[in-house]
């Protein structure tokens, strides 16, 4: 069986001095409107080969013969530059929590073995979807080419891969950048030979549309057997997984409608004047499932009560690793309940600030703000480790891995 993980001859933009106005998150967190702004910034900007559009009247399948053909242009004119030899690329990410946190994310960029998932070294923790696998699949036939990343976290328990990033990132980055406030550095390892590359298994973080469809494309083609993929370990101290909140609107779903029911699972606390929410829910929730709810006239804690958990509720999973998440007792006891509770049609949207997700019921016509705990990085492993997938909305790594930094030919 191959190599796992290893080097490969990264093609990355020749202007780096605008690199900045050259890139962009990836494709599926990136709206028609996100499109347009990063397609002004620059004529060569990633996005419009990542997300290409068919020309007026032409059908929309053109769209990517349209990307091969401005990858091929860019090419042949030296927008592109393609490395002499396989590198390894080290990539740090500067940014902020919604708590005011500054935060470094260290990684590095590699080629990874596009096998699937039925020899257990890339392990899933999510369920996909036919649609987005077709469009990305088309895409890469088209244009031969990683254009973007997928996300991957190695356990690293000795610490190794932790070490050798940062050592790379020691010295005058190659490349530098900013992204929607993130601040971007790389730098390419030359000579790869003795970096430490993590064994298996590694866990996708982000990108199993993409890392499906790179096992597909595998199939169809062997000797295109790997996916460009950023590398983090778990071990690295600016790795953060934020919770996604729940902002449902609708009438008839004030908190009192609910407690009844709610009563018979957790203790029930309003939260006092003048408390921070999230740090309240962080204290709360270190022994137990905590989260807590608000609409416009206060804010509860539910601490989930001991011994509470019914044995077979049926919107729960049976694998004991998903059982155990905050986010699936969560989503089955608390936001099952208040989605049900109206007799409007409700909507729910998923937040990642607590202060926007509170400000949304306050201010925005929500009914309910339902605020959880992150889910951590050893539940991300031992639900892949399960072979069982977690509810939607689960988890959310910041910062996104942008694409453009590297694009790896296949």
């Amino acid at each position: 069986m191959a190599d796992l993980v290893a080097p490969f001859q990264g093609e990355r933009y020749a202007a780096v001095e605008r690199l900045s106005s050259l890139i962009a998150p990836p494709y599926d967190v990136i709206d028609q409107a996100e499109r347009a702004r990063y397609a002004a910034l620059d004529a060569d900007n990633i996005v419009l080969v990542m997300l290409p559009e068919a020309p007026p009247g032409h059908p929309d399948d053109d769209r990517y013969d349209v990307a091969a053909e401005r990858l091929a242009a860019w090419r042949r004119t030296g927008v592109l530059r393609r490395d002499s030899r396989p590198a390894l690329y080290v990539l740090a990410q500067d940014f902020t929590l919604p708590t005011g946190e500054r935060l470094t994310r260290h990684g590095v960029f590699a080629a990874v073995a596009a096998e699937g998932y039925e020899p257990r070294r890339i392990r899933p923790h999510e369920r996909t979807h036919a649609g987005p696998k077709a469009d990305r699949l088309a895409l890469m036939r088209a244009t031969a080419t990683n254009i973007e990343s997928i996300f991957l976290l190695a356990p690293d328990r000795d610490q190794a891969l932790a070490n050798a990033v940062a050592a790379a990132s020691q010295g005058t980055p190659d490349a530098t950048a900013e992204l929607n406030g993130v601040g971007i550095r790389l730098w390419i390892v030359r000579d790869p030979s003795p970096f430490p590359l993590p064994p298996s298994p590694l866990y996708i973080a982000d990108g199993h549309h993409r890392y499906e469809t790179a096992s597909a494309y595998a199939q169809e083609h062997p000797a295109a057997d790997r996916v460009l993929a950023l590398i983090v370990s778990a071990q690295d101290p600016g790795l953060a997984v934020l919770p996604t909140h729940r902002v449902i609107f609708g009438t008839g779903r004030e908190l009192d409608r609910m407690l009844p029911r709610w009563r018979e699972w957790f203790d029930v606390q309003p939260l006092a004047a003048g408390r921070d929410p999230i740090a309240t829910l962080a204290s709360l929730g270190r022994d137990r499932t905590a989260c807590l709810v608000a609409d416009r006239s206060r804010t509860l804690a539910l601490l989930l009560k001991p011994g509470a958990l019914p044995d077979r509720l049926p919107s729960l999973a049976q694998s004991t690793a998903v059982r155990d998440l905050d986010v699936a007792r969560i989503e089955s006891l608390v936001v099952k309940e208040v989605l049900g509770a109206g007799t409007t049609t409700p909507t729910v949207r998923y937040v990642a600030d607590a202060k926007e997700a509170l400000g949304m019921v306050q201010y925005g016509g929500a009914a309910v703000a339902v605020l959880l705990n992150p889910t951590k990085v050893e539940q991300v492993f031992a639900v892949a480790d399960a072979g069982d997938v977690m509810p939607p909305k689960s988890t959310y790594f910041v910062p996104k891995v942008p694409s453009g930094l590297v694009l790896r030919r296949v």
